[in-house]
């Protein structure tokens, strides 16, 4: 995304471009969302206001592995920034943070090669939503507290349905039938640790609300009231009833984003 409009003879040359990739973590509840929006906060648009106090230049480009939806956070998100200004990764690291609000954090920075592309390069994303089974006075923002028993085995065996290479029309938000809703789930664990039951989730890439779709009816096999003939069905034929289910933004976590060589990494979770 370019920061301003500019005339052709100002545009900056790509070999007088840096590009250094960036791993960021957030809290979402504050945010409409990472996309950059005129009238509403994003982590996008914090993220590029910081980067005009430190560069003091118009002229950058700030772009993101992927659009994480309103209210949802980042263990480790990607991004890469494209700038005509030759720093030390660990001063744009500290510098960005001290223009930064206290609930977005710069982890990493390093400069690249001027061809990577923080979403096009990506070849799977991991997420987590943590489910608590008490209430908990500190995870509000964070957790989703489900009440009612939920049997991990029976939610286990729906998961299992809904890995490799399947149609997740029905778990999609976009009614475009023009858009593939084709996605190859690698991985989908259902996990517990103490008082969590954590909803481990890598894929080549997520429809929009899809992650939260899954949680949702996985959430209901649990409960009892879905069985694993529902689940597959709604592979098989396009239905609206993951919509009903849609688990709330505040479980969901971007773990992290996955580049070619780079092995697949155990689970993590903000609380133990």
């Amino acid at each position: 995304m370019l920061c301003t409009k500019l005339g052709e003879s100002e545009y900056i040359s790509a070999k007088n471009m840096a590009r250094y990739k960036l791993i960021l973590e957030y809290d979402g509840s504050r945010y409409n969302g990472w996309q950059f929006q005129k009238d509403a906060r994003s982590i996008q648009g914090a993220c590029m206001d910081a980067c005009r106090m430190v560069f003091q230049t118009e002229r950058f480009e700030f772009y993101g592995a992927g659009r994480t939806d309103a209210g949802v956070h980042a263990l480790g998100q990607v991004a890469h920034l494209d700038v005509a200004v030759e720093m030390p990764p660990m001063q744009i690291r500290i510098k960005l943070n001290d223009q930064l609000p206290a609930d977005i954090n710069i982890l990493h920075v390093e400069k690249t090669h001027a061809r990577f592309h923080a979403r096009h390069d990506a070849v799977a994303r991991s997420y987590v939503y943590q489910i608590s089974r008490r209430r908990n006075a500190f995870g509000k923002k964070y957790l989703w507290w489900v009440k009612d028993h939920l049997d991990v085995e029976a939610m286990r065996k729906a998961a299992a349905a809904l890995t490799g290479l399947r149609d997740f029309r029905s778990f999609s938000h976009d009614k475009d039938e023009d858009n593939s809703s084709l996605v190859k789930i690698e991985k989908l664990d259902v996990l517990e640790q103490g008082d969590l039951i954590l909803i481990h989730i890598i894929g080549s890439h997520f429809l929009w609300k899809m992650v939260r779709r899954i949680a949702g009816i996985l959430v209901e096999t649990g409960r009892g009231k879905m069985t694993q003939a529902q689940v597959r069905s709604f592979l098989e034929e396009r239905s609206d009833v993951p919509a009903q289910y849609t688990a709330p933004p505040s479980g969901l976590f971007l773990e992290r984003v996955y580049y070619a060589g780079e092995q697949r990494v155990p689970c993590r979770c903000l609380f133990r």
